[in-house]
């Protein structure tokens, strides 16, 4: 039985290890299953509890059926999987854990490469970041986007309009009512987010990387073409092997460089930043805040979806999909950068085209000119804050205003509609206790609803600051991912209601109108300190007492860089 697989190390062999391994793997499977036929994992995160990962199961067995034809053995792997809209107090908290969970598992077990199924927000990013770190033959095959849903003759965007009509509700232009009804109207099929969230996002950018075969990721959960092009995963999963294409064999800088040209022109979700950050520091790549402004600043915004256009993703799809986006912006690619086809992703732009430019616009006629990530610095963000120019409004790039502070979420929510909040449409918010170690898990919060007098006046966009993330779903003049967070000692924590803020997103700035010593000889109140997060045992206190900041992916300082696939001792 003779194999250079790596599954071989557990099957082959006549000694009674050998004979363990095969003899409770058999039930039922032909005895050619232990001869050098390649074991591919497929690392599942469909969960009943994930509702966008709910149909994995039937796009894994298409997967499994690819395999099979191709000589390989299927292994369904269920593995941690994160429900965004369900998991408190964030599915952030917990990406780091089903990362390294899954990671693990694929060291552990005897297998050669890994299908990775993913599509809720952290699924894919935790997927990537276990491949990256195992460094085995792996692939990405996203779930795709749910289909459009109307309600009263208006599509509905999930997430981009639960804020929107919220708002109008508490503006007192919705009833209740109504907004209820809206409800199962939004979601109309399976699928995750059909908005530009992060959901849509991270596939996009998954494939810009090169992880997933290209042309894939955007396919409508629903479409036919989603269970076809699985399929076909699955019999590159086995030719994965036998080229021994790992991951670290053809994710490189130029790699990280296509995913935020893509990033930008798709008007993609903040929250893709923490999480390449995350994956490249897996890899071992040098990727820093300041490459997404260097690279993606100047991008065009291309695609015209929500939160940032008006559009959804079953849209994209038939408008020519994501490769008709990248063609436009192939001169910005990286020629050197491959993808898991192994051949260059630039080679695979040819045959796009655009078949409807008002969902897709041209290079020469952009949505936005220049629509990518800008990184703020200043004495507020000394290490770095994000801001998404595309979803704010412009008249507020460039604002002063006075700060009125919250030292919590709960702090938030008690005041944010009190009469007599002292508060106006030029005032800065700002909320602390949001970062990685503060609440803990980076929730998204940031998007913070606007006060409900404020509201009823018409007033629809604040300046609003804060350490944790948003929605990539959500819309506005906010500046996100402030580093050092508050719990982490930032300036952020010694910030007073009625300091004044400038904002200067031109010239990258964000500053707090306070003497550096005066601001340094601050206490943090008592208020402040109370709301930051202070778990006694488990995940949580593993996690706040190693997890990174922002700028650096918000990874566990123990889980940077890689491990490999060598397991060196049997288990009997």
């Amino acid at each position: 039985m003779a194999s250079d697989l790596r599954s071989s190390e557990w099957y082959s062999g006549d000694d009674r290890n050998a004979y363990i391994h095969r003899a409770w793997m058999r039930r039922g499977v032909p005895d050619t299953a232990f001869r050098g036929r390649p074991q591919i994992a497929i690392a599942n995160t469909a969960s009943d509890l994930t509702p966008c990962n709910a149909h994995l199961d039937e796009v894994a067995q298409s997967v499994k059926n690819g395999i099979y034809e191709a000589g390989g053995i299927p292994l369904e792997l269920p593995v941690v999987s994160l429900g965004e809209t369900q998991v408190r107090p964030t599915a952030m908290l917990w990406r780091n854990m089903a990362a390294m969970a899954t990671e693990e598992m694929l060291r552990a077990n005897p297998i050669d490469g890994v299908v990775l199924l993913g599509g809720c927000d952290k699924t894919i990013p935790a997927l990537l970041m276990a491949a990256a770190s195992v460094d085995l033959p792996a692939v990405v095959i996203p779930g795709g986007p749910m289909l459009t849903g109307h309600f009263r003759g208006e599509a509905l965007g999930c997430g981009t309009d639960v804020w929107r009509l919220s708002e109008e509700v508490r503006a007192g232009t919705l009833s209740e009512a109504l907004f209820e009804k809206s409800e199962s109207s939004m979601i109309r099929s399976k699928g995750h987010c059909n908005t530009m969230g992060t959901a849509s996002t991270m596939a996009l950018v998954a494939e810009a990387l090169g992880t997933i075969v290209p042309g894939l990721a955007g396919t409508p959960a629903p479409d036919s073409r989603l269970l076809e092009a699985s399929h076909e995963t699955g019999r590159l999963a086995v030719e994965l092997v036998a080229a021994d294409r790992r991951p670290s064999t053809f994710l490189t800088k130029a790699s990280f460089h296509n995913a935020i040209v893509a990033l930008a022109a798709i008007g993609g979700s903040t929250n893709a930043v923490v999480h390449l950050l995350a994956i490249a520091g897996r890899l071992g790549i040098d990727l820093t805040i300041d490459d997404f402004d260097r690279i993606g600043a100047d991008v065009p915004l291309l695609v015209n979806l929500q939160p940032a256009g008006r559009y959804l993703m079953d849209d994209l799809y038939r408008a020519g999909g994501f490769l008709a986006v990248l063609r436009e912006v192939k001169d910005l690619l990286d020629p050197t950068a491959l993808t898991i086809t192994g051949s260059p992703l630039v080679d695979h732009l040819d045959d796009a085209r655009i078949w409807d430019a008002d969902v897709i616009a041209s290079r020469t006629q952009p949505l936005i000119p220049a629509a990518g990530i800008s990184v703020l610095r200043g004495s507020l963000a000394p290490g770095g804050a994000i801001i998404k120019p595309a979803a704010a409004s412009p008249h507020l790039l460039k604002h002063r205003g006075r700060a009125v502070v919250f030292d919590s979420i709960e702090d938030f929510h008690a005041r944010i509609d009190d009469p007599d909040l002292d508060i106006d449409e030029d005032s800065v918010m700002i909320l602390r206790g949001c970062g990685p170690m503060g609440y803990p898990g980076m929730p998204e919060v940031s998007n913070m609803p606007l006060p409900k007098k404020l509201l009823e006046r018409g007033v629809r966009d604040m300046v609003r600051i804060c350490d944790g993330r948003m929605s990539g779903t959500a819309y506005g003049t906010v500046i996100l991912h402030v580093t050092p967070e508050a719990a982490a000692g930032g300036p952020l924590g010694r910030v007073q209601t009625g300091d004044w803020i400038n904002l200067d997103v031109r010239n990258r700035r964000l500053d707090v109108e306070v003497p550096a010593e005066e601001l340094a000889a601050r206490g943090v109140n008592d208020a402040t300190v109370q709301g930051f997060a202070n778990p006694r045992r488990g995940w949580e206190r593993l996690y706040v007492d190693h997890v990174m900041q922002a700028d650096t992916g918000a990874d566990l300082d123990f889980l940077v860089g890689s491990s490999g696939s060598k397991v060196s001792r049997e288990s009997h």
